[in-house]
């Protein structure tokens, strides 16, 4: 049990493990702060040492240890005040987030233009581009002093009066290195380019300019195409489609984009291994999925209560919701194995039983948990039960729901698992597709550094030749991302490989594309842009938290994104 492959092992070692602990010591070392059985305790560990659910990193590493490390992947920052006082705090506040290992996302569309006058100084505005600045020092600075690289979100508005100068903020290889970065896209302004209507820049009320919908739109999508940033996430589908609806606004996630959060939220993140539910026969394990499932849930609401908070306003805001964000991982190597390549129609159809399974157990389970332990505080019954997300759920299952109430608001999320799915005996991150078959990684041994050749899981394992990323039509891959989003309550984190001669209509399309079917953000990969060039030339491998170019690291070799070393 745990990882058979060196660079598996040592990933494990290093980054998710005690100094001289194994795996079956750092498995019973997590199940016993989240469990309060003997039987509980041996199921969850047993889930564990098999690796059929790979807890966040920093669950792995922070909870049941010493150090004082957040057991939370990631937290969203509270709303920056527009004085130079809020400003600050909110900076120290981020230190003191990344300190502990924490991923911050901000929204910056709060901090006015930059030209506006300041009346009480009688000086003019830098806007929120030149104060991102800060932050990004501030993020450089903890990683140089020793503890893992920082990953950052900054978000502006699509109607932000500074919303060009943001967008084209990192069109270069050295500045804001310490952020990716997100338009915040209003349904007003994806009808009015779709429209190609006028579209108005404003703060606070006050219109500032009137441009051509479609221009702005040109301009986010050629630097996305030529550089992989900004980002596009849709506000308004987060907020109508939040469980939260009737208390909180979201205008900001955590740094992949998988989990939309209002201010001083936290994400707590784990991610169900499906390889291990493939059978001899190839077929599917629901059962042991579904029985895996309750006993996640169980440990994982049980973190919010062991962790590490780095500020206490993140410790009131996550025990009012008892968000949890639980996903899939292996998705491509497991499904293929059955016999569909990815994103086939077949493939659809395995992905969604698994999901619906996931969705329902998961909600069935929190519903219990509410009856044990009580519903999270925030919860309303009418008002929950109305929530668009919740309505898609059998009756059954909301009729349990309003019966019991539910002990976590949130449940699922599918985030993109780079790091613990390389310590998984490198299967497939996420719900993308394979990479690369195999690739070339130094391994420390001690013996010496050693070159290996590192081989996908399931071609490995399973004997399958996958349908790899670059194989696949673009639209295919939102399809897939589509029809997770349709399962998940939070959000998906995916990239959608593009293929650099594709018309450029066709790829502006996959962005409206993905407003139309519901998806709450996409991120695109063009691997002849300028940003892939940069990874290519300064990327080691072997040092791959070190990499300047953006806060959530592309590999060039295995294709794999990870927003943070954990």
């Amino acid at each position: 049990m745990g990882p058979t492959i060196p660079i598996s092992e040592e990933i494990s070692a290093t980054k998710h493990r005690l100094p001289g602990e194994t795996h079956r010591e750092a498995c019973n070392r997590v199940a016993s702060a989240l469990t309060g059985g003997t039987a509980e305790f041996l199921s969850f560990r047993d889930i564990l040492l098999d690796q059929r659910f790979l807890p966040g990193g920093r669950i792995q590493a922070a909870v049941g240890a010493p150090g004082g490390r957040t057991a939370n992947n990631c937290y969203v920052a509270p709303e920056i005040p527009d004085t130079m006082d809020g400003i600050m705090d909110t900076a120290k506040y981020a230190a003191l987030t990344m300190r502990q290992g924490g991923g911050i996302g901000y929204d910056f569309s709060t901090l006015r233009p930059k030209g506006d006058l300041i009346r009480s100084l009688q000086s003019y505005a830098s806007g929120p581009v030149s104060f991102m600045e800060i932050f990004n020092s501030v993020c450089g600075t903890i990683a140089s002093a020793g503890h893992r690289r920082g990953a950052q979100m900054a978000v502006l508005r699509v109607d932000h009066p500074d919303i060009l100068e943001f967008v084209r903020a990192k069109q270069n290889d050295w500045r804001l290195t310490n952020f990716n970065v997100s338009v915040g896209v209003t349904d007003e302004f994806m009808i009015a380019v779709q429209q190609d209507k006028l579209f108005t820049l404003r703060f606070e009320g006050r219109q500032y300019a009137t441009i051509r919908a479609r221009d702005l739109w040109d301009a986010i999508m050629r630097s996305t195409w030529d550089w992989a940033e900004p980002g596009v996430i849709f506000l308004d589908r987060i907020n109508q489609d939040n469980n939260l609806w009737y208390c909180e606004r979201i205008d900001a996630t955590n740094p992949c984009g998988e989990q939309p959060l209002p201010p001083n939220g936290a994400c707590l993140l784990g991610s169900f291994n499906l390889v291990r539910y493939v059978t001899g026969a190839r077929d599917f394990d629901f059962r042991t999925f579904a029985s895996d499932i309750a006993s996640v849930v169980y440990a994982m609401d049980r973190v919010i209560d062991v962790a590490n908070y780095p500020m206490p306003e993140q410790k009131v805001a996550h025990e009012n919701t008892r968000r949890m964000g639980l996903g899939v991982t292996g998705v491509a190597n497991a499904i293929e194995a059955m016999g569909y390549p990815y994103g086939s129609a077949g493939f659809c159809d395995a992905l969604r039983a698994v999901l619906t399974c996931l969705r329902d157990t998961a909600y069935i389970t929190s519903a219990m948990l509410a009856k044990e332990r009580g519903p999270f505080p925030l919860y309303d019954r009418d008002k929950y039960d109305q929530g668009m997300f919740i309505r898609t759920l059998p009756e059954g299952v909301r009729r349990l729901i309003r019966e019991h109430g539910i002990r976590n608001s949130h449940l699922l999320s599918i985030a993109p698992t780079g790091t613990i799915s390389l310590a998984a005996d490198n299967i497939s991150s996420g719900i993308e597709p394979v990479f690369s078959i195999e690739f070339e990684r130094t391994i420390q041994t001690p013996g010496g550094a050693k070159v290996e050749i590192v081989q996908d899981y399931g071609k490995r394992v399973f004997g399958t030749t996958p349908r790899c990323a670059t194989a696949m039509a673009a639209a295919d891959h939102v399809g897939v991302l589509a029809l997770a989003q349709r399962f998940v309550d939070s959000a998906v984190s995916k990239t959608v490989n593009v293929d650099p001669n594709m018309p450029w209509d066709e790829f502006k399309g996959l962005y409206e594309m993905a407003w139309e079917l519901g998806c709450k953000g996409i991120t695109t990969f063009n691997p002849a842009g300028k940003r892939y060039g940069i990874l290519k030339a300064t990327a080691d491998p072997d040092q791959e938290d070190d990499v300047d170019g953006a806060a959530c690291y592309v590999d060039p070799d295995t294709g794999y994104r990870s927003c943070e070393a954990a």
